[in-house]
């Protein structure tokens, strides 16, 4: 427990199938956890994430009294409070409201940001650097930047959007429209198109059958490190940040991620002595499994004050 008086922030990272809340201390410690299946549609979300709350407070030993962050797929207007384009949550082309509905229901205060960037908050608190990047490699794959102790969010909203950024004009087409994006290759669907398998996430079977000798395996697992780091490689050549956080889902892969990496960053600097010179293989880190750096991120939101401690 943190000291009696301890600034404590709720967070929610609201996804597809469940929504997270937690309590979490200024010092980082959870203190209150609560996970409950997702609603879809603009009045499950809001119906869910209350609901969730309602469970925090009556589980929690502190008066949680104040704002509430959350944290959300989609497109997020953070001035308005708003979120749309969140297609998994079924809300598509309209804006919704989500922080003026959800403070109404609530009675706090309420702040909204992008899931990406609030889970990039938490790496920076659990790693304490103030410089850098986290990149999410999930379903798509994307970045959230945290510069000189600064959330980057960009005049559109697309700072981070490393996903989207095309290498191979010849390369299949991405779901923004354009053709060989990085997501096409480095990412959690492109890994599940590349090694299709039943019972176990795509990830996990596919080191899995690597580790085992699997020449196949070995050469898909070869191309999607090298596809990931060179997502590494554009961000660390265009903000040269001091830490790269590799999160999202086939991030639960941990260790072996990281190794395959780094690894795949030091054969693309063999014949360049220029990148070689920046290290980026050792700026490389990865989220701890299972720890919920979204959620984290989004009570830090909820609580401004925390994010200087």
């Amino acid at each position: 427990m943190t000291s009696e008086g301890a600034i404590v922030g709720v967070g929610l990272d609201i996804g597809a199938t469940k929504t997270l809340g937690l309590v979490v201390g200024s010092d980082g410690e959870i203190r209150a956890e609560v996970r409950e299946p997702t609603e879809p549609g603009a009045e499950g979300i809001v119906r869910t994430a209350a609901r969730v709350v309602d469970l925090l407070r009556a589980t929690s030993d502190d008066a949680l009294v104040g704002p509430v962050g959350v944290g959300i797929p989609g497109l997020v207007d953070v001035e308005q409070g708003a979120v749309k384009h969140a297609v998994n949550l079924g809300v598509d082309g309209e804006w919704l409201p989500l922080r003026r509905l959800l403070s109404e229901r609530l009675g706090v205060p309420v702040v909204v940001e992008n899931d990406v960037n609030a889970a990039t908050l938490g790496a920076a608190a659990l790693s304490g650097a103030n410089d850098l990047v986290y990149l999410s490699i999930g379903t798509g794959l994307a970045a959230g930047l945290v510069l000189e102790g600064r959330l980057r969010r960009g005049a559109q909203g697309a700072a981070g959007e490393i996903g989207h950024v095309p290498v191979d004009p010849a390369g299949a087409l991405c779901t923004c429209g354009q053709r060989g994006c990085l997501e096409t290759v480095a990412s959690g669907s492109a890994l599940a198109a590349a090694w299709p398998s039943a019972g176990e996430p795509a990830a996990q079977a596919l080191f899995a059958a690597a580790r085992a000798g699997d020449d196949h395996a070995i050469e898909v697992r070869t191309r999607f490190a090298a596809g990931v780091a060179a997502a590494v490689r554009v961000l660390g050549l265009s903000v040269d940040v001091q830490t790269v956080v590799l999160g999202g889902g086939v991030a639960q892969l941990g260790e072996p991620l990281l190794d395959a990496v780094a690894e795949a960053l030091r054969a693309q600097a063999v014949d360049s002595p220029f990148l070689a010179s920046l290290d980026l293989a050792g700026r490389l880190s990865v989220v701890p499994a299972d720890y919920p750096v979204a959620a984290v991120g989004a009570a830090m939101l909820g609580r401004p004050e925390m994010l200087d401690r």
